[in-house]
């Protein structure tokens, strides 16, 4: 009897110590595969001609640019974080995990699709707000270069439309809108060799952070406690936003983010001190008195009804001759705006919003935000006479569709 005792033990002992020694080597073994994955990463990206050709004409500049900001290239952590009303992305960077991050360079986002508030189902036209990280490089990209995010996250999926929650979010060039996040082809060239060379030192979870507004902007805060007033359930949303834009704003690290069952983002709170002022985030009344028109000439009327524009499609309108025509239309019209730049101005950063109908005619373009009233106006001149596009289809049906773009006047 002792001895079956004993053998029972010894067994269990056994097949204890087996259970160690295969989990070890599982460890050892996905250590070893990330470890060859992470050494290698911009050596197979240098196989790839387009990024070879990339990092020749591009890495020396990189490299001026870290030391002119004296920033010790390459940057082992990247993090990037994006304000949708302020159409800006920026880029932190740092060499250790002791260190704070710094600000390497911060982006024009060329082009906004939808409004505020996070992306909730397919054909949305919604940019995703939360936090997300760098999931996919992909080289071989309609967009030029394309740099993936891992929507939906773990909050998506319980908030986000069931069986259609939409997908392909990614941060790219062409300057184009398509529900993603657009920037220039210049811009995206030195933020995919950026984030290539932490790739390789080991940061495999890039993290990216995208936020309604920036909250250290009075205007932007503003803006979105309008916005509050109409759409209040999404102020819980919000404060979740700005406690995480705060903690990063004190401690330069980038916050702890879970997700409860609910879906809800839990972040931590930085209370107000004198080294960071948080402005409160509550639905404002604004009276008809303070409204002021932003220009002064006769706005334009929408010629379809607001229930008449599709919320969702499974198309989105097409330019005719693709993505790279509608760049170079946008071009000639940054060209074309350089002369009415007010006196001692550069470059400006025009918003449009315009409307493609269900037969692909552009019905409306207005303004709302940048450039002066003369600007302005040929800018939504020139939007009216664009060609037909193939139009938007939502269910097999063409439908009408509300869009934003960003037109850049000057030089990059």
């Amino acid at each position: 009897m002792h001895q079956v005792k004993k053998i029972k033990i010894a067994g269990r002992y056994l097949v204890t110590a087996l259970i160690g020694i295969y989990l070890l080597s599982v460890s050892i073994r996905i250590s070893a595969q990330n470890s060859v994955s992470s050494i290698h990463f911009i050596d197979y990206q240098r196989s790839i001609p387009k990024i070879s050709d990339l990092l020749r004409r591009k890495e020396d500049t990189l490299i001026k640019q870290f030391r002119e900001k004296n920033l010790a290239w390459p940057a082992r952590f990247v993090y990037i974080r994006s304000f949708k009303y302020d159409s800006q992305l920026e880029v932190w960077v740092k060499n250790s995990p002791d260190e704070k991050y710094k600000l390497f360079k911060s982006y024009k986002v060329c082009a906004l699709a939808g409004t505020l508030g996070p992306k909730r189902m397919a054909g949305d036209y919604q940019v995703p707000e939360g936090f997300y990280y760098i999931n996919e490089f992909k080289p071989r990209s309609e967009y030029h270069l394309s740099l993936g995010l891992n929507y939906p996250n773990a909050s998506d999926r319980i908030l986000s439309d069931s069986t259609q929650p939409g997908g392909d979010i990614y941060i790219h060039g062409s300057c184009v809108t398509t529900g993603c996040i657009p920037i220039t082809d210049a811009q995206i060239e030195e933020l995919y060799i950026l984030a290539a060379h932490a790739k390789d030192m080991g940061e495999d979870f890039i993290p990216v952070h995208i936020f309604p507004v920036n909250f250290d902007n009075a205007r932007s805060v503003d803006y979105l406690n309008k916005y509050l007033q109409t759409f209040s359930e999404y102020t819980p949303f919000a404060k979740s936003m700005r406690n995480a834009f705060y903690y990063f704003e004190k401690y330069r690290e980038v916050p702890f983010v879970m997700v409860n069952g609910k879906g809800e983002y839990v972040t931590e709170e930085v209370s107000s001190d004198a080294e960071v002022k948080i402005p409160n985030l509550e639905p404002v009344h604004v009276a008809a008195a303070q409204k002021k028109p932003v220009h002064t000439r006769p706005q334009r009327v929408m010629p379809v009804k607001e229930d008449d524009l599709a919320r969702s499609v499974d198309k989105l309108p097409q330019y005719p001759g693709g993505s790279d025509a509608f760049q170079e239309f946008l071009n000639r019209l940054g060209k074309n705006g350089v002369k009415d730049l007010d006196e001692g101005q550069s470059k400006a950063f025009v918003m449009v919003e315009y409307v493609i109908d269900s037969v692909g005619k552009p019905v409306y373009a207005k303004v709302i935000r940048g450039g002066n009233d003369t600007m302005n106006e040929k800018i939504e001149d020139a939007f009216l006479a664009m060609p037909q596009w193939s139009p938007a289809t939502r269910l097999g049906s063409r439908v009408a569709i509300r869009l934003k773009q960003t037109v850049m006047i000057g030089a990059d």
